[in-house]
């Protein structure tokens, strides 16, 4: 597809990618990292650019921010063409995953440090930065040096610092990556809530799945420098269109299917589309020819019932209590699987045999 193929830019959309590839170095033959990609990120969202290492992502990013440009097609931001432009000209602020904060400045004088280049008199940056650190919850903290702070009062620095200057997209380069669990949660929790309400274009990276399902209205996933797949967080979840999207989107396991086409449309009366799994059916989409398939399905789509024979046979071979769930291990004629329950006062015996069925949620059929 030829650039003058390509729609004119919608000024509703933040950012825009129309074409772009990136490749690291001077011959045709150098392999692309990022591979002729398209999308666009409208005003006041926040979509997340998710995948393994290697994928493309951070190049993306940085083809986003200037500090790298593409080998070929167009970057637009707020509708203006910055394809060609270096990362002052763009309107773009960046946190980094380092947070890269001046060790030997205060609080309100890294926030200030970006400010000063404004144009804004003294008086007047020390206020804009005051209130953007009372914006993410840093009031009176303005005297402390970084190394005074904890991990998730760094990144508020760091965010503060990049909202100061106003920017018309705000890019997060794995930001929560160097805290522990229970601050990722919680800055996670912030982030969202302050590019919601602050009404921020945002476009994020990072490779943890469900910190891309908590953050996003829209999750875009790549693969080998592409788009394997892209929409709402819940739609890559439920209905991944391809064997990788449903192997790295949560903890699905992938097991060996045949599919049974439709032979008339839904509309028409005939029957859905469906895909046996060893003894049970499962409803695959309507474009899916007859053949071999692959079956997502995560841990908590099984539903353990008593040893029947209906479902698929199996035998509990280990447990695992971790207070609000049971982590079981099953071993059945599919092979070993596991499984996510919800009822810790009642666990099954180790040795148990069950009959194992699909919950309407959590299964999906992919092409194989």
């Amino acid at each position: 597809m030829t650039l003058s193929s390509f729609p004119p830019p919608l000024a509703s959309h933040g950012i825009e990618f129309q074409g772009v590839c990136k490749r690291f170095g001077p011959a045709d033959s150098d392999p692309l990292v990022v591979d002729h990609i398209s999308f666009a990120v409208p005003r006041g969202t926040l979509t997340t650019i998710l995948g393994p290492s290697g994928c493309g992502k951070t190049t993306t990013l940085r083809m986003i921010a200037g500090l790298e440009s593409p080998t070929a097609g167009r970057i637009f931001i707020d509708g203006h063409d910055v394809t060609t432009l270096g990362p002052a000209q763009r309107n773009v602020s960046l946190v980094f995953q380092s947070y890269a904060l001046f060790p030997h400045m205060n609080v309100i004088d890294n926030v200030c440090y970006g400010l000063r280049m404004s144009g804004l008199g003294k008086a007047q940056v020390r206020e804009k930065a005051r209130a953007m650190l009372d914006t993410v919850g840093l009031h009176g903290l303005d005297q402390r040096r970084p190394a005074e702070l904890s991990g998730g009062q760094q990144q508020r620095v760091a965010l503060a610092r990049a909202l100061a200057l106003e920017p018309a997209v705000l890019l997060f380069d794995e930001p929560l990556s160097n805290l522990d669990a229970r601050l990722r949660r919680a800055m996670r929790e912030e982030i969202r809530t302050l590019q919601q309400r602050l009404s921020l274009t945002v476009a994020y990276v990072t490779h943890d799945q469900s910190e891309a399902l908590a953050v996003s209205d829209q999750i875009i996933v790549m693969n080998k420098g592409a788009i394997a797949q892209r929409g709402a967080p819940s739609e890559l979840y439920e209905q991944p269109a391809s064997e990788f999207v449903a192997g790295f989107m949560g903890e699905a396991m992938l097991f060996e299917g045949t599919n049974q086409a439709s032979q008339r449309s839904h509309a028409d009366g005939g029957a859905p589309g469906h895909a046996d799994l060893g003894p049970l059916r499962v409803p695959s989409p309507p474009s899916l020819p007859s053949g071999p398939v692959k079956i997502a399905v995560r841990p908590e789509a099984w539903i353990i019932g008593p040893a029947t024979t209906a479902g698929l046979a199996a035998r509990l071979t280990k447990r695992t209590y971790l207070g609000s769930i049971m982590e079981y291990t099953f071993a059945s004629a599919l092979g070993e699987i596991f499984v996510v329950s919800p009822l810790v006062k009642a666990p099954l015996d180790v040795g148990a045999p069950v009959s194992l069925t699909l919950a309407d949620h959590g299964v999906s059929v992919v092409a194989g």
